[in-house]
């Protein structure tokens, strides 16, 4: 569906309280069996296994591994926050290449971008803040917070 937004290809699909048991048990074991699922949500193995694969390919979730950045060598985690003129969306889409970038959220507010990058150390920070993103045409102003700990990144959401 090149061209259509994940919000665009969601938008017809509406989730009941089976489906969001589903990516409950999926969020808590992202490998859980559909039969062991299927036992917890009321559903055949064969039922969950569809339901899965509807979520799937509609965009609603994804079913990914998880690393820890400081455990593969990253030592520097940071938030950039960005003032930007003009096109939003194309600045956006220019961070969002970066493969040092894992988050890009364009934002009402003080930012008009944020962006999450993940770095080996402090030079090589500097090198993506100072040579690959001042750089950027639209790109005004970059507040750089660099994070000192972490205390809580979760993956999960809670029905209403």
């Amino acid at each position: 569906m090149a061209g259509v937004s994940t919000r665009e290809k969601n938008s017809a699909l509406v989730l009941d309280d089976v489906s969001k048991a589903i990516i409950e048990q999926l969020q808590q074991d992202g490998r859980r069996p559909y039969a062991a699922i299927g036992k917890a949500v009321g559903l055949s193995e064969a039922a969950v296994r569809q339901r899965v694969q509807r979520l799937l390919e509609s965009g609603v979730m994804h079913i990914v591994a998880v690393t820890d950045p400081l455990t593969l060598g990253y030592r520097r985690k940071a938030l950039l926050g960005l003032r930007v003129e003009g096109d939003l969306e194309k600045v956006a889409d220019q961070l969002a290449e970066l493969e040092e970038v894992d988050s890009v959220v364009i934002t009402a507010g003080s930012f008009d971008i944020l962006v999450e990058v993940v770095a080996e150390n402090d030079e090589q920070l500097l090198d993506i803040v100072n040579r690959r993103i001042r750089p950027l045409s639209r790109v005004r102003e970059v507040e750089v917070f660099v994070y000192l700990k972490m205390r809580k990144q979760s993956y999960t959401w809670h029905a209403p």
